[in-house]
């Protein structure tokens, strides 16, 4: 986590916080920082013992914007709150 000055304050605070992709642990909406792309992360998918659905490998570390405790936040909302949190949108 050495880019952890890069995001300020908003590293790992909850709605609006900068992740790595591999700290997502809750439920959520999120946006991929390098796409803009919107992923969702439903209870199922991050519960302790189950097969990750995804799993992301990179050189550097991918950083995601959590938008979102709903996973299934409307495309709508979700691109309006994307662009409240300064992210790129491209979904």
């Amino acid at each position: 986590m050495e880019n952890k000055t890069e995001y300020g304050d908003s590293w790992g605070k909850g709605i609006g916080g900068k992740y790595t992709f591999d700290q997502i642990n809750e439920p959520g909406a999120y946006v991929a920082d390098w796409s803009g792309s919107l992923l969702r992360f439903p209870e199922d998918s991050i519960k302790a013992g189950r097969s990750p659905l995804i799993n992301m490998v990179g050189k550097g570390p991918l950083y995601v914007t959590k938008i979102s405790e709903n996973p299934y936040v409307a495309l709508t909302k979700a691109r309006q709150m994307a662009a409240d949190f300064d992210c790129n949108v491209n979904f």
